[in-house]
């Protein structure tokens, strides 16, 4: 994971103290420290296959660890930090701390049971960020859906569910929402396509309050909504929904463009890679309607709904 905005001034890729991140979740400090570990590692020449077998396990291990996709054993990290030279008990305390404070549960692992493993990382991630801009073709975004319109969107998977999991879902997702109320909230710059808010997503009075729940949350300093109109007609983001987020500066955490998929989902972090991302999102912008602009498209399209 490499890629940064340039504005934002150089990362540093010495090991930080777990003080050092604000509003850091587990999510991101097991990538913090991974990337640390991967930094001690090169600067040892220490290939991955020799720091698999110190640990017992392989280079796919070492991989993941690196790339934050599993948790650190205490005793793992401090296996690696011998053999890469690391034994200055003031480097190694807050490197042993981190991998501490990563291995604690966030509040989304009491829905472990409801959550892949592929998505439960981009929950983390979500809670973490400190920017997210999203490109959505096809449904009003997760984290700006009434419940009305979570319920439904959540009850259209195939076959039946429970009811009682049926809850737990929307109440998953409401929690999710939760982060666009804290006193720190991230940024949520959503483009949306005109065909999501067309689309009789619950009924015509499910998405008329979903209108209304859109025109009133982009009132907020930190929520900037767009819409892609019909009459663009073809445009930068035809390849479908994607997300960039975009972690604090003190983390370390370069952006991450995350793509959902039917059964699973990719994390891209190579730099040239987020930079077409993020060229198509500005792109998207420039095409898309303004703010003010959509806000009006919005009241246009629920009053022809209250017909």
């Amino acid at each position: 994971m490499t890629a940064r905005d340039p504005a934002r001034g150089p990362r540093s890729r010495e090991p930080r103290g777990i003080d050092d991140v604000p509003g850091g979740g587990p999510t991101v400090l097991r990538i913090m420290l991974g990337h640390q570990l991967r930094a001690l590692r090169e600067r040892a020449g220490v290939t991955r296959d020799a720091a698999g077998h110190r640990i017992r396990g392989s280079h796919a291990k070492i991989s993941r660890l690196e790339n934050g996709r599993t948790g650190f054993k205490a005793r793992d990290v401090d296996d690696l930090l011998a053999l890469y030279g690391v034994h200055d008990a003031a480097e190694r305390a807050p490197l042993l701390a981190l991998a501490r404070r990563a291995n604690e549960p966030g509040w989304w692992h009491r829905y472990g049971d409801l959550l892949p493993a592929w998505f439960e990382t981009y929950v983390g991630l979500e809670q973490a960020a400190t920017q997210i801009r999203t490109y959505e073709p096809q449904f009003v975004p997760g984290l700006l859906q009434t419940e009305a319109m979570v319920r439904h969107v959540t009850a259209l998977g195939p076959g039946s569910m429970p009811a009682d999991e049926l809850e737990r879902r929307v109440e998953l997702r409401l929690r999710r929402q939760r982060v666009l109320a804290r006193d720190d909230p991230p940024t949520l710059w959503a483009v949306v396509d005109e065909a999501a808010l067309r689309r009789l997503t619950g009924g015509a009075e499910v998405m008329r309050a979903q209108i209304d729940h859109l025109i009133d949350v982009a009132e907020r300093r930190h929520v900037v909504l767009q819409m892609v109109p019909f009459h663009l007609g073809g445009h930068a983001g035809a390849g479908g929904p994607f997300s960039i987020l975009r972690f604090p500066r003190e983390s370390a955490v370069p952006d991450v463009v995350y793509l959902e998929q039917l059964t699973s989902a990719l994390y891209l972090d190579k730099r040239a890679d987020v930079e077409d991302y993020l060229a198509t999102m500005e792109m998207l912008c420039v095409q898309a309607l303004p703010p003010q602009e959509t806000r009006a498209a919005l009241v246009a399209v629920r009053d022809e709904l209250g017909r």
